[in-house]
Formats: structure tokens, sequence, C-alpha cells
């Protein structure tokens, strides 16, 4: 992404994330502030299309209704 920031700061479970904007799935752009006060997961993975991602995304979508039932 042009013009993107990478920083060198980790953040720690339970650290607030910065604000970043960045396209969802259609392209659209979204914001983290447009989510505030909801919980949301932030899925950040290296290389799309590897056998990790796949792994993490399958996790994600087979737990959907755990998740949801957690808010």
């Amino acid at each position: 992404m042009e013009g993107a920031h990478v920083s060198e700061h980790k953040l720690a479970p339970g650290d607030k994330a910065p604000d970043f904007t960045l396209p969802d799935a259609d392209g659209t752009p979204v914001s983290l502030s447009s989510l505030r006060g909801r919980r949301v997961i932030v899925y950040f993975y290296p290389a799309a299309m590897t056998p990790g991602c796949t792994t993490q995304a399958c996790d994600f979508r087979d737990n959907l209704n755990s998740l949801a039932a957690a808010g």
C-alpha cells in the first residue's frame, strides 16, 4: 500500500491498536476508529495463499459462531 508506514513498536495482548485505514474484502476503506466500541479481531498475515494464512483463516471461519457468541 503506497504511503504505508510500518511501526517498529510491537503491541502486546490487551494494547490498544493504533488507528489505521485499510480496504476490506470488497475494496471499501475501513478505519479502525469507525469500529470503536465494538470488539474487533485484527487479522494480519505475512503472505497470502500460504498454508499458515489458510489455516488461520479456516480457524476463524470454523469458530465464527463461538466468536459471535462471545461478542
